[in-house]
Formats: C-alpha cells, sequence, structure tokens
C-alpha cells in the first residue's frame, strides 16, 4: 500500500511535506481532502492510527470551528468528526499514513519517522 497524504495545496506545510516525500523518491497517493473529504469511517481510522481525539484533529483558528459550534466541550466524538466531513477546513493537515500508522506533517520533519 502506497504512503497516502492527505493534502492541501494551498497549505505551505502541506507544500514541504509533499516535497520532502518526493525528495526520498516516494510518489504518495495524493489525497486533496478539501475537494475529496474523507468519510465518517476514515477519519475515524486517521485519529485511531494518530492515536489521537478527533478533537485533536482540529484546526480551532478557523473560523468555521466557531461558527460550527466546536468550542462547546461538551460536544462528543462523533459530532466533532460529523462536523469534519462537512467542513474539511477544519481538518489539521497534512495527515500522511503509511499502512497502519500516521503523523501530521507539522513540522513537515515529523513524517521522517515513516519514510
Amino acid at each position: 500500500m502506497p504512503l497516502k497524504i492527505y493534502h492541501n495545496p494551498r497549505c505551505s506545510k502541506s507544500r514541504q511535506t509533499l516535497q520532502l516525500i518526493e525528495d526520498k523518491g516516494i510518489s504518495p497517493e495524493i489525497v486533496e481532502y478539501l475537494k475529496t473529504p474523507p468519510t465518517v469511517t476514515e477519519l475515524k481510522e486517521l485519529t485511531q492510527l494518530l492515536g489521537i481525539a478527533p478533537r485533536e484533529l482540529l484546526r480551532n483558528k478557523e473560523a468555521e470551528y466557531m461558527a460550527q459550534g466546536l468550542d462547546n466541550m461538551t460536544l462528543n466524538d462523533d459530532a466533532i468528526i460529523k462536523i469534519m466531513v462537512n467542513h474539511p477546513k477544519l481538518i489539521e493537515r497534512p495527515i500522511v499514513v503509511d499502512g497502519n500508522r500516521a503523523v501530521i506533517g507539522r513540522p513537515p520533519e515529523n513524517i521522517l519517522e515513516l519514510i
């Protein structure tokens, strides 16, 4: 299974992470998650692989964070994931997956443990 990157080409960290992967001679599967958002199941799998709660995958500086009421700490994981599916801009990026392991490329060097 090839390396996969959940990528936003407009994000400098995402571009740097992709470049780092390609510089290692790897051609990853690129998922532009703003165009093709992950499903509820995929997001649950990603948080599991990352070893984090869905709330930890949120970009809390985005306008949508407040607009969607994500500052409400009583929201459960399923509610948070559903909001991320409908508003993928809220998903922290980039996420790199290699089989049953995943890391967030912030900073991009984080992904070196996968490759």
